[in-house]
């Protein structure tokens, strides 16, 4: 089979792959549709020692079933592979699970493939009239709508009265403006550098968008919740410096140290700082189902390629030339 695999720190190549073999619990997808993430960016760039060369990345993906008895069904694919009996597992929180692996990550090879296995458990069906580039989305807005929710429960006010703000616009941080504006949250900034991001941000939805250090910035010590979906160092700073005395700072970023955590400011104002990762079972249903009606809206912030422009997919990308949130390759 044709797959495209990272064979080292900024080297992409497209080639003949073995097609993998299924287990028993587990069920072959030819991949139409999936979506290039941060997190294959930064094993693009060699930062993720989880994900060594040479590996097929890739794990938002859609398609149709090739094997099993569902073959032909249009599917998307929850990659979080977990072992289902543990305490975590078994109390819904799955995504906990301490035997978790994840499609593009050894032992389990990705979806920039024609083919990839999948346990048959994993598969959520999607309408025949959901466009498949669409269905690409589940993973990465179930991220957004995990994080989201984990500062509901924290945040001890309910969301239509909340001053929230997403810090960076890519589809983590878009997805999570989205969900609070279907949870209905009474306003929502978003943080984003890149005027094409933003541009693409203020289109879609009611979204008050700046760029950090150019005016429209919501006053220090004024917003109820804050996601970061970035996890630098200066997003880490602004959440401190942005959010309430006894607000919620929801960290989904998974970019690497710890520094711009105002410790003292967090201690003194009682602030709450989670940790956001994956999502649930649960969750990514939930998600298949608000993107399949419409609740999310349009959906119109992606941009699709074709799989053989993969390689300058990932160029443009790094070097900021897009001002899609999202783009999906479809084979």
């Amino acid at each position: 089979m044709k797959a495209l695999v990272y064979t080292g720190p900024h080297r992409l190549e497209f080639r003949s792959e073995p097609e993998p073999l299924p287990a028993n619990d587990e069920v072959l997808v030819r991949v139409e549709a999936v979506g290039i993430c941060g997190s294959d960016m930064h094993a693009y760039h060699g930062h993720d020692a989880r994900r060594p060369a040479p590996l097929v990345l890739g794990h938002e993906a859609a398609g149709r079933v090739a094997s099993g008895p569902r073959a032909g069904q249009r599917v998307t694919v929850n990659p979080l592979v977990t072992c289902g009996t543990c305490p975590a597992c078994e109390a819904g929180r799955a995504h906990l699970c301490p035997d978790r692996q994840i499609l593009s990550m050894p032992p389990r090879p990705g979806a920039f493939a024609e083919l990839v296995r999948v346990p048959e458990r994993n598969l959520v069906p999607i309408p025949d009239d959901f466009p498949i580039a669409h269905s690409a989305l589940a993973e990465p807005v179930a991220v957004s709508y995990h994080a989201v929710n984990q500062g509901a429960r924290l945040l001890g006010m309910p969301l239509p009265a909340a001053r929230c703000l997403v810090l960076g616009g890519g589809a983590i941080g878009l997805a999570a403006a989205l969900v609070l504006a279907m949870q209905g949250a009474a306003e929502i900034f978003v943080a984003e550098p890149n005027a094409a991001r933003r541009d693409t941000v203020e289109r879609a939805g009611p979204f008050r968008s700046y760029a950090p250090g150019e005016g429209g910035e919501p006053k220090d010590g004024s917003i109820d919740l804050v996601v970061d979906a970035v996890g630098a160092v200066a997003t880490r700073a602004a959440a401190c410096r942005l959010v309430r005395p006894g607000g919620v700072i929801v960290h989904a970023g998974l970019l690497p140290g710890t520094e711009g955590l105002d410790i003292r400011r967090i201690t003194l104002q009682e602030i709450i700082v989670s940790g956001t990762y994956c999502y649930t079972p649960a969750d990514f249903r939930a998600t298949v189902d608000a993107l399949a009606s419409g609740r999310l809206g349009g959906l119109g912030w992606i941009e699709e390629r074709g799989f053989a422009e993969a390689i300058s997919a990932f160029a443009d990308i790094d070097a900021g030339r897009t001002g899609a949130a999202k783009i999906v390759l479809r084979l």
